[in-house]
């Protein structure tokens, strides 16, 4: 399958907060989206990480 999970990290406190599906044939980049974190109780960027 083509679809695999991803976990995304806040950019600020590197908190691994969310996972999430992602094609990676049409997306190869990291992807980035904003999502809140608790730690930082607020919306932040969050990253997807290795």
């Amino acid at each position: 399958m083509a679809r695999d999970l991803v976990i995304l990290a806040c950019n600020d406190c590197k908190m691994r907060n969310y996972t999430t599906k992602k094609n990676k044939r049409l997306h190869p980049d990291r992807v980035e989206y904003s999502k809140f974190c608790p730690r930082c109780n607020s919306h932040t960027k969050h990253k997807e990480t290795r």
